[in-house]
């Protein structure tokens, strides 16, 4: 019998140690089974029973509040100086400035100075001091630990002030580390808040407003102008322009009729709509993008698992050698007591892995929060960090660089038929054909009102063409290589198809066993936007853009050549572009492969970075991708790579701070220059300038 799994919401979840001991004490509750702890999110999926009571009480020691995943609440907004914690800190200040008031008026071992700076970090520590004491007994060595020893060494070799100075300062680091994280998590929250809670429903000729829970799929809905769409849905009266920015990241509203898609979340701009609901509020786009998104902030990207791994053996060791820095030159070398364990505990002090612990989590949480901000959804920090160090970037032709849309160009008689009989024969056809050429053909015909003939006995033949019986002839249409194994093509007919194919265009011949009628050049149009963008790429760095096509040599390197493609590979089946995927990795390291996600679904799977683009409108790109780009269109790929690069520079950025001021920090205890407070002002600083440092990636914009 399967488990229950139940998710809920965090809230003052605030640094990734309180984490770690909120989670191993969940997983001591005997009915648990599993829990899985997503920080980035704020959540927390636990298989087995456990009552929100239970939960909250494993979460007492940080005021740890649960309620369920599914349950709307509006998180109460607590501004930052009327936080309970960081009141208790104002209070810590105003006696620990008495405190340094008293000492220079009545002297700093008075028992009322005493007094004053031990009530500043009784108030200001109290919760640390309960933490720190119960991780002693258990032995668990963690920050709060590290600084309640230090603190209470202070206080025994009479150090009272730099005790109460450590405790201020402590508290601001907590209160900065948690600011942040709120911020980074902001970005989750805002798409959250997109779609509406309610919509108008109409059921026969009445109106009702119904909340989203209790909307089935089927059901009719009403867009009114200035509102926004509750549901995914099809359009089934009325025309508008929607922005969907929220979702897909166009700056330009999208046009909506009959038939198109309309996603939660997006805005009616002017028309009045009715849409019938397609999708349950759970499956909608906007809630997947929220599922996916958190999902990826759960993930622990390599840096992060290599710096957690490091701050597991670094605590123990700090602590190592804290001890060994207080008694060896008292024991062996005659020095004071008290000025080596001041020593010893300054090196506890500085040794706090706070900044190292949070230097990786709070980028990558920030820069997939911004991402999918901008309609880019990167799912786990490991491809963001990989699309960073991409050399080379290989496109799928049709639908990524080009419209996917092609368009008959060139219809010519070669025989006494009409041109128009020409293109009648080949819709004929192609009608039974599911090739993409064939829609272009038939939209041809439409417009040109051709007669229509009957076709029979229709047959594909695999990769070439396809034949039929038209008026008891029979008729072939299909590549130059089809009618070449029939027949030899003469070179005057041979010298129009390369000069074509030179364009960038395909050709199709027409005709019989025994003639070929003529023949019609179909070309993909290639997107307005998809030069600019390999320009872009260049810019970035991008060694080498590859397009990866199943056209012909010709057409591949004509569409290569507009845009300034390094390379083309063309003639290629699916199983080529997996190939070609491989060899390219075997080359150049990291590749990453652009398609729409439906046919190109092994090439993306084996490249380091697969990128589909159109994930608002299919499943498909949404499941296969490591990155989904949401507008069917690829100006967002330059800022993901920008991003992607800008997140390891701060990652790289941040564990350097963190360590050099450490380093620099530990090297001044040799002199005896270290003072606790400068030994605390130094993890704070490391912490401070980590996390300032990561929201910058806030600020990436896109252009």
């Amino acid at each position: 019998m399967s488990e229950t799994k139940n998710e809920y919401r965090l809230q003052g979840l605030s640094c990734t140690s309180c984490a770690a001991k909120f989670e191993k004490n969940i997983r001591d509750i005997q009915t648990v089974k599993d829990v899985q702890l997503n920080f980035g999110a704020s959540k927390i999926a636990i298989v087995g029973e456990a009552s929100v009571e239970q939960l909250e009480a494993a979460g007492a020691f940080d005021g740890i509040k649960v309620y369920l995943a599914n349950e709307k609440r509006k998180e109460e907004k607590i501004p930052f100086w009327q936080k309970r914690e960081n009141k208790k800190s104002m209070v810590s200040l105003a006696f620990l400035v008495f405190g340094y008031a008293s000492s220079s008026t009545i002297g700093e071992d008075s028992p009322a100075t005493i007094m004053i700076f031990a009530l500043s970090i009784l108030i200001g520590g109290f919760a640390l001091f309960k933490v720190g004491l119960k991780n002693l007994t258990k032995l668990q060595f963690d920050m709060k630990t590290l600084m309640t020893v230090a603190i209470i060494g202070a206080a025994i070799i009479g150090e009272w002030g730099e005790g109460a100075v450590v405790v201020f300062l402590f508290a601001v680091s907590e209160a900065l580390e948690s600011y942040s994280m709120e911020k980074a998590r902001q970005s989750i929250r805002s798409l959250m808040d997109i779609a509406p809670d309610t919509a108008i429903i109409k059921r026969g000729k009445n109106e009702f407003e119904v909340d989203v829970e209790d909307i089935q799929v089927g059901d009719v809905m009403v867009i009114k102008p200035g509102q926004k769409v509750a549901m995914d849905g099809e359009v089934l009266n009325g025309q508008s322009s929607i922005n969907q920015a929220a979702i897909t990241g166009e700056s330009i509203p999208v046009h909506k009729q009959t038939g198109d898609e309309v996603f939660a979340g997006s805005l009616n701009e002017e028309g009045f709509l009715e849409a019938r609901v397609t999708k349950r509020t759970e499956d909608t786009t906007i809630a997947k993008i929220i599922h996916l998104v958190e999902e990826a902030q759960a993930e622990r990207a390599p840096s992060q698992q290599f710096v957690d791994k490091f701050a597991k053996y670094y605590t123990p060791a700090i602590m190592m050698i804290a001890l060994l820095v207080a008694i060896i030159p008292p024991l062996f070398m005659g020095a004071e007591w008290s000025e080596w364990i001041y020593r010893g505990l300054a090196v506890l002090v500085v040794g706090c892995p706070c900044a190292l612990v949070i230097s990786t989590p709070v980028a990558i949480v920030t820069a997939i929060g911004n991402a999918a901000k901008n309609g880019v959804l990167i799912k786990g920090g490991i491809h963001l960090e990989e699309t960073g160090r991409l050399n080379v970037i290989a496109f799928d032709k049709t639908g990524t660089l080009t419209e996917g849309k092609p368009d008959v160009t060139n219809v010519v008689s070669l025989s006494d038929l009409s041109e128009k009989d020409i293109l009648a024969i080949a819709s004929a056809i192609e009608k039974f054909s599911q090739h993409p050429l064939a829609s272009a053909i038939l939209r041809k015909a439409e417009q040109e009102n051709v007669d229509e003939y009957t076709a029979d006995d229709f047959q594909s033949i695999t990769g070439k063409g396809a034949k039929a019986i038209l008026n008891e002839t029979t008729y072939f249409i299909g590549s130059p290589t089809l009618f070449d194994e029939m027949r030899s093509i003469p070179k005057k007919i041979q010298n129009q198809i390369i000069g074509l194919q030179q364009q960038g265009k395909t050709v199709m011949l027409v005709g019989t066993e025994e003639e070929i009628k003529g023949y019609l050049a179909v070309a993909d149009q290639v997107r307005e936007s998809s030069l600019s963008i390999i320009q872009k790429l260049q810019k970035l760095g991008i060694e080498k853009t590859i397009m990866l096509t199943g056209d012909n040599q010709a057409t591949g390197k004509a569409i290569g050549k507009q845009l300034g493609l390094s390379e083309v590979k063309a003639d290629l089946m699916p199983q080529d572009k997996l190939e070609a995927i491989k060899s390219l990795r075997e080359q150049h390291g990291k590749v990453a492969m652009v398609g729409d996600g439906i046919n190109d679904a092994p090439a993306l799977a084996s490249a380091t970075v697969g990128i589909a683009m159109g994930g608002a409108g299919t499943d498909t790109a949404l499941e296969t991708a490591d990155i989904a780009l949401m507008a069917d269109d690829l100006e967002k790929l330059p800022y993901t790579i920008a991003l992607s690069r800008k997140t390891l520079n701060v990652i790289k950025q941040n564990v350097t701070f963190a360590f050099g001021l450490k380093l620099l920090a530990l090297l001044l205890i040799i002199p005896g220059w270290l003072t606790l407070w400068m030994a605390i002002f130094a993890d704070m600083g490391a912490t401070l300038i980590v996390v300032l440092n990561s929201l910058r990636l806030l600020k990436t914009k896109y252009h």
